[in-house]
């Protein structure tokens, strides 16, 4: 019989749709739902609360703008656009809970598949509207604090995924590694430097024609060798897997696909045919149990080469164009050929063409087969990219049911965490990026996600070596550090740019880090807690802690401040009480000074990692190496700012086992 929760309060509207997001059993609450003032338009069910002008509104994971939410508008509606801006809605992934901070302290967690709009403080002042649809389940969470609220929200949903150890290394990344000779060019050249890296990703382009789940014999002759040859550097390579499946006759993916009725189907029961990267393609059933197992068990091919590590892509879905939108698109055009057009016409060519890609009637044009019948994919647009996750995830616990197995993924929903990490998208080369990257990842925790990171430099544009330095030195407390860019745009290997040592320096000091990592992301997990703290979580009452966002607690005993504008040498630093700053070029090169609480301006060099430890707080480091597995764990320098002995709670495994357990920790006396 399932316990009352009187903190948790639930409520279902409608006909909601099973996400599996929520794990805990929670009784259907009596009464109106606390807080929230219900009413309805022609959009289905919205709830609004009244905001003081002292109330912050935190969470919503990959979102725009700052760690308090007030102020706009947000969309939970999983979208491929690489305009990335502080006016845009939506984005790759949709993460449905909030938390008010205020007088009342409660979260909302709006469980739904389909698009959910929180208007926070935008249309009225001093109101949030939350218009969840039709057919949902609603979730009020109380808590004497925001940690405490979060807490109990992540103990609902279940434990984040942990992925294995060699994942805390560097990822060096690009789209346009064509063959053998690119990768072993970027192999060397890390080595060459004496880089520490741990992974090389592979793009589209080691792919037969980007069908997935094959490997172009040409550019990777003999791929099982290749992955050994890797392996034995220290470098695992990290293929790419597409959602959609090229539509070929002759193509074994695709032919099983049809046969089992594994793909979404269109009005009349046939595969609905996009076009994504290998031309026509078809969109596997990710929703339907029999197909997510039949996609997992694709990934056999890829670890039978000895890939112990993936990236999934495109899985929104992304659509460049549907079919039949592309032939109505081409007509119209047609039409309009050899007249006179007015700008109107010529903009209504150029508008449909723009709408071509990821348009609303294509995603309401085709269907899931569920357990409850079939589905339109409007209703449950959001729950695909994290069903592909859950599909891998699977299958890799019956490949190996003892080896962790990595795994991230572009598009993502609540629950999927339990399954994989995330990188946050097709971000750009751009210093407003940068702080965006920051200021996502206790959004991201608070909603499961541990396994998170952003592509270093930028994704799109053309990254400069500053911008590149600073990103670099942010991403060395970030769990997934992937250095990646897009075909076209400048090379962004660390060894192409003229300032190596500074380089060399921050990537040592990641990987003198990863102890210290390592241990706080296990135990954010295991405990359902955060790895990124804002200031005002943990001190409620410190008006100027609440007010910093571009500050931030790594773990428990580490603070960070990272620049983020270009041309400075440094930044102002708020310390809400007084801090240990440590100044770090190695763990043999480094000072260290007690700050006041208080303002203080602090230089920053490009080559050097400045960061603040707590009071009563230690951290371990260990001498750098070239790759994760060949760190000396056995013989850690400790820093910590304590008057005698303080403690700190180790966590270490052979870094695959899944067998993971507060067993593991072992509290070390400094």
């Amino acid at each position: 019989m399932a316990q009352k929760r009187e903190n948790i309060h639930k409520y279902l509207f409608g006909h909601p749709f099973r996400t599996d997001s929520v794990v805990a059993d929670i009784p259907v609450s009596a009464g109106e739902a606390p807080y929230l003032l219900r009413s309805q338009d022609e959009t289905g069910e919205v709830f609004r609360y009244a905001l003081s002008e002292e109330d912050r509104v935190y969470g919503l994971g990959e979102q725009v703008r700052g760690i308090d939410k007030r102020g706009w508008v947000y969309a939970s509606w999983n979208m491929d656009d690489p305009e990335i801006h502080e006016n845009r809605q939506s984005l790759y992934a949709s993460h449905n809970f909030l938390v008010v901070d205020g007088k009342e302290k409660f979260g909302v967690f709006v469980d739904s598949p389909g698009k959910v709009v929180y208007d926070i403080d935008y249309t009225t002042r001093g109101e949030m509207a939350i218009f969840c649809g039709r057919d949902f389940g609603l979730y009020i969470i109380e808590g004497e604090s925001v940690l405490d609220v979060i807490r109990t929200f992540r103990k609902m949903i279940g434990r984040s995924y942990i992925p294995p150890k060699f994942a805390f290394g560097f990822a060096q990344s690009r789209w346009g590694y064509m063959n053998e000779t690119d990768v072993r060019e970027v192999a060397d050249e890390y080595g060459k430097c004496g880089f520490p890296v741990d992974m090389i990703v592979l793009d589209i382009d080691y792919m037969e024609n980007y069908k997935d789940f094959t490997i172009n014999g040409e550019r990777f002759p003999d791929f099982p060798a290749f992955v050994r040859e890797m392996k034995a550097r220290g470098i695992r390579l990290i293929p790419i897997i597409d959602a959609a499946v090229k539509a070929e006759d002759g193509y074994s993916v695709y032919e099983e696909g049809c046969k089992g009725g594994y793909f979404c189907k269109d009005k009349d029961g046939k595969p609905f045919i996009v076009g994504v990267w290998p031309g026509d393609s078809a969109l596997p059933d990710f929703l339907s149990p029999e197909a997510r197992a039949w996609f997992g068990e694709k990934y056999r091919v890829l670890l039978d080469c000895g890939i112990e590590g993936f990236w999934n892509d495109m899985n929104e879905p992304s659509l460049f164009y549907s079919k039949d939108s592309l032939a109505r698109t081409i007509r119209g055009i047609a039409e309009k050929e050899g007249k006179n057009l007015s700008l109107t016409e010529f903009w209504s060519i150029t508008g449909s063409v723009a709408r071509l890609a990821n348009n609303a009637d294509d995603y309401a044009s085709f269907y899931h087969e569920t357990e409850g019948g079939k589905v339109s994919h409007k209703e449950v647009h959001n729950l695909y990219g994290y069903n592909m996750v859950r599909a891998a995830s699977e299958y890799f616990g019956k490949y190996d049911k003892d080896k962790r197995t990595l795994i991230y993924s572009r598009s993502s929903h609540i629950g999927m965490h339990r399954y994989g990490g995330i990188w946050t998208g097709d971000n750009a080369s751009r210093w407003d990026h940068l702080l965006l990257n920051l200021k996502m990842l206790p959004s991201l925790n608070m909603c499961g996600f541990l396994y998170v990171g952003a592509d270093i430099g930028g994704f799109g544009q053309d990254t400069t070596e500053d911008l590149l330095l600073r990103w670099t030195a942010l991403g060395a407390f970030v769990p997934l550090m992937r250095n990646h860019c897009t075909f076209g745009s400048r090379r962004q290997e660390y060894y192409r740019f003229g300032n190596r040592q500074a380089f060399k320096n921050l990537l040592d000091m990641r990987y003198s880090l990863v102890p210290y990592l390592y241990s706080e992301f296990v135990k954010s997990a295991l405990r359902d807690e955060l790895m990124y703290t804002p200031l005002g979580f943990l001190y409620p009452d410190d008006e100027r802690a609440k007010e910093t966002e571009d500050q931030m607690f790594v773990g428990g005993s580490i603070m960070i401040a990272p620049v983020y504008r270009q041309n400075t040498r440094g930044r102002n630093v708020y310390l809400p009480e007084d801090m240990k700053m440590v100044r770090m070029r190695s763990v043999s090169d480094y000072t260290e000074e007690i700050l006041p609480k208080g303002d203080h301006y602090v230089e920053m060099g490009f080559g050097e990692v400045v960061f603040f430890v707590a009071k009563g707080k230690a951290i371990p480091l260990a001498k750098p190496a070239k790759n994760v597995a060949a760190l000396d764990e056995e013989h850690l320098l400790w820093i910590k700012y304590a008057d005698g002995k303080t403690t700190y709670e180790l966590y270490d495994d052979d870094g695959f086992t899944t067998d993971v357990r507060e067993e593991n920790i072992r509290t070390v006396t400094v």
